[in-house]
């Protein structure tokens, strides 16, 4: 990756500054999560059963914990730390509860947190090959996300993806501490396709193509109930029904323009998704329209 700073119309390379100290990249990272990802700050060096975490962080979306461990060296095992934490935490749910009502003054409740999506991200400024090779299992909830410091206070941070034809992890299950993760569950795209009609799974193909055409690091992540489009952060989300889509644009109330009101404003309402604006799609006729409303998202 080569990033340069345009001067007139005339590039300049700017040149990666690495991170003297892992303590100052977490430091960053954890003043502004809430900018870097959509996740809420709880508590940092957070210690448990003689481990300690760099990072603890809770996802509404799908009202789970996130683990954000950073590392400077290369030379660990991230599969294994991150199953050991993963572990950890649906051992000693409780403690993740009290850690979170005592820092955020709230009374969130053991049933309020969907477990089967708790996950661990790993912060580094790069990976070994082998890291991600061991890391590249299509329902393992390990995130890899390398960071890079750059002249004149320039950061870039990106997620890798995991291969699409990365193995299920079912295949070693029998082996360690990996047997003790069927809690945890990873969906997939296939995990919402699988009982619609193939007139429902044409239309999303449809919507899904044309989202993903309008930006090429737009990426799929599948959660329970929906499928969200994102580069970094949220853009939109996908629910398929039996006869028909819904979508949500993820913008505040008030900041989508909508001359054909064809969005329903849901911000005072209960609904699934990020954003405030919820569209029903039963054909592909407004299909071009649509997605200039999605684009505002961008």
């Amino acid at each position: 990756m080569r990033i340069f700073k345009n001067i007139n119309g005339k590039l300049s390379l700017l040149h990666d500054k690495p991170f003297e100290k892992e303590r100052y990249l977490q430091n960053l990272f954890e003043k502004n999560l809430s900018k870097i990802t959509d996740y809420h700050f709880i508590s940092s060096e957070f210690t448990i059963k003689n481990s300690r975490i760099d990072t603890l962080a809770f996802d509404p979306e799908n009202n789970s914990f996130v683990i954000i461990e950073y590392k400077r060296s290369q030379n660990i095992s991230v599969i294994d730390q991150g199953i050991s934490y993963l572990n950890l935490m649906l051992e000693y749910k409780a403690d993740f509860i009290i850690e979170y009502n005592e820092k955020k003054n709230k009374n969130l409740k053991r049933s309020d947190v969907d477990w089967s999506q708790s996950k661990v991200i790993f912060i580094s400024s790069s990976f070994t090959d082998f890291q991600i090779q061991a890391s590249n299992f299509k329902d393992l909830p390990i995130e890899l996300w390398t960071v890079k410091q750059f002249e004149d206070g320039i950061i870039y941070v990106s997620s890798i993806k995991k291969s699409k034809a990365s193995p299920s992890i079912n295949s070693i299950k029998n082996k360690g501490e990996i047997n003790t993760l069927k809690e945890l569950k990873v969906y997939s795209e296939e995990d919402h396709l699988k009982d619609k009609s193939e007139d429902i799974q044409d239309l999303y193909m449809t919507f899904k193509n044309a989202i993903l055409n309008l930006n090429n690091d737009i990426n799929i992540e599948p959660k329970k109930l929906y499928m969200v489009f994102k580069t970094e952060r949220n853009i939109a989300a996908i629910h398929l029904q039996k006869k028909a889509l819904k979508l949500w644009i993820n913008l505040v109330s008030g900041k989508l323009d909508d001359p054909k009101n064809l969005a329903r404003d849901v911000s005072q309402t209960g609904h699934w998704g990020t954003g405030d604006y919820e569209l029903l799609i039963e054909d592909s006729k407004n299909l071009e329209y649509i997605m200039s409303l999605v684009k505002q998202a961008l």
